[in-house]
């Protein structure tokens, strides 16, 4: 092999150990770096563009209200719902601008009495979750499957690692609770185990349902009656 052959090998080794380096450290970070002070969202330019985040208003335009939000003031209705829980959670589109390219959201979770954050993950960010009324069971399972749990007061708080399947539950049947959750990124997304299971559309196969779980195709129609399908 020629000393030509060998530099352009070590040349064409060396782009892609720095490709593989970029990459991973793309994966890593929860969401993308500023690379300015901050970039407030251009809620008007949001609908006709997509991005991965939103783009920016001119920074000299920026106030201070763009920085701040009430959406997290009001409480919500948790006993309407299947589950007994309700979320608000902090939009760079609809109600925090300023949380545009931070890496960040925040969100209110109530929890009626009894009511239950079902087994839920977060594919695009960690989150800790802090109550500021009643008591809540939390916990997580992490890939070998073991269980943290923790009972949690007003005042208490809880970390939920990234991606981690975990819940919330108000121990409480006679009064109602309320958390507030910090996640590190704008849009952590979340997928609720039982729907993932039971509603997606297309529905998953029967089959593939009935294995997975060990039950018949009458327990599935079951669940997915409860669920509010049809």
């Amino acid at each position: 092999m020629s000393a030509t052959t060998n530099h352009a090998t070590l040349i064409a080794r060396a782009i892609v150990s720095l490709a593989m380096i970029f990459f991973f450290s793309a994966v890593c970070n929860s969401d993308p770096d500023l690379l300015f002070d901050h970039c407030v969202a251009d809620t008007a330019a949001a609908a006709a563009f997509h991005f991965n985040g939103l783009p920016c208003i001119d920074p000299a335009t920026a106030r201070a209200d763009h920085f701040a939000t009430s959406a997290l003031s009001e409480p919500t209705d948790p006993s309407a719902t299947l589950f007994g829980f309700n979320a608000t959670v902090t939009s760079p589109a609809a109600s925090l601008p300023g949380a545009n390219a931070q890496g960040l959201a925040m969100a209110r979770i109530d929890l009626a009495p009894g009511g239950m954050a079902p087994l839920h993950s977060h594919p695009r960010a960690s989150e800790v979750a802090l109550v500021l009324s009643g008591g809540v069971l939390v916990g997580f399972a992490d890939t070998s499957y073991r269980l943290y749990t923790q009972r949690l007061r007003a005042g208490e708080a809880f970390v939920f690692p990234r991606g981690m399947v975990h819940f919330m539950r108000n121990e409480d049947v006679s009064a109602p609770a309320v958390v507030l959750s910090g996640l590190n990124s704008q849009s952590p997304g979340a997928q609720l185990v039982p729907l993932s299971a039971f509603r997606t559309e297309p529905r998953l196969p029967d089959e593939v349902v009935k294995k997975t779980f060990r039950i018949t195709g009458q327990d599935v129609q079951r669940i997915q009656r409860s669920l509010g399908g049809s």
